[in-house]
């Protein structure tokens, strides 16, 4: 470890290993309890066509990458909510549109190679600048701000859309804003995973975390220790075996979730174990084993 930190673009890396790997899965709890977990996926491949854009106008192509995708992640949101079309059908014209466009794109840019879409299509964190890092940091401070600030309405969402509406909560508004952090996050995640890896640290996190807690809370905190290790533990892994830093991180995130499934296992039969053989009734118009930490954002 002492020697990668003397490495100034290690150094970068493990920054915005670090600040991806806190920020993807807290979006990624509300992603999976609305059941759109491939969101992420179909607005990567949305990503890559600003990446294609970048390059053909000769700007910074994580800038027109994150206008495309907050557009792409409107106009799924508004496919979904005023046509016929489903929303994983809605999903299907933004991952194939999305790739076909960036690849496009990017053959018509003079100069771009297919070498750099590809860093960005499995991730490329060690030739992060530090304008890269200034600039995933303030992604990063932002999508934390807007999910603090919408959390408890977004939460009562995620759980139950019909009830939210009957609360006053504006679904429609609350549902782009969701769609749209997603976009920053991927933007975000986009040089460290890649568009092609970026839902898995949003989601294998969550999943791994959901194993072992039972409160909504309780959930994000995990998830967000997890999706940091995982980035990290990876990109050293990479370091050592000079292999992919995206691949790396991902397994390392699905091994994290393979022993939370087994450890979770292992408790719930500790706490099967521990209930007694002979309990009264619940009393009428409760409701048994329920954890009041996993009904409260």
């Amino acid at each position: 470890m002492p020697e990668i930190l003397q490495l100034d673009f290690m150094v970068r890396a493990f920054i915005t290993s670090a600040l991806v790997g806190m920020t993807a899965p807290v979006i990624g709890v509300f992603l999976v309890q609305r059941r759109l977990a491939l969101l992420g996926d179909g607005i990567g491949h949305v990503a890559l066509t600003g990446v294609g854009l970048g390059f053909l106008t000769h700007t910074s192509p994580v800038l027109t990458a994150l206008v495309v995708s907050a557009v792409g992640a409107v106009l799924i949101e508004l496919v979904r909510t005023h046509t016929r079309t489903s929303g994983d059908l809605a999903l299907a014209l933004l991952f194939y549109g999305g790739i076909a466009g960036g690849v496009f794109l990017t053959g018509l840019a003079p100069g771009a190679t297919s070498a750099d879409l590809t860093s960005f299509l499995f991730g490329s964190v060690s030739t992060v600048s530090p304008q890269d890092v200034v600039l995933v940091a303030l992604l990063a401070v932002a999508v934390l701000a807007v999910l603090g600030y919408f959390g408890r309405e977004l939460f009562v969402l995620c759980q139950d859309e019909e009830l939210a509406r009957v609360h006053g909560i504006p679904v429609r508004f609350l549902s782009t804003v969701l769609a749209v952090v997603a976009a920053v996050t991927v933007v975000l995640a986009m040089r460290v995973v890649g568009v092609l890896l970026v839902s898995a640290l949003m989601v294998v996190p969550v999943a791994a975390a959901q194993q072992l807690t039972r409160s909504f809370r309780a959930t994000v905190r995990l998830a967000v220790l997890l999706g940091v290790l995982a980035a990290l533990t990876g990109l050293s892994t990479a370091y050592y075996t000079d292999t992919a830093p995206g691949a790396a991180i991902v397994l390392v995130a699905i091994a994290l979730f393979v022993t939370a499934a087994g450890g979770g296992i292992l408790l719930r039969r500790r706490r099967f174990r521990t209930v007694p053989e002979a309990e009264s009734p619940p009393a009428v118009g409760t409701i048994s084993g329920t954890d009041p930490g996993s009904v409260s954002p």
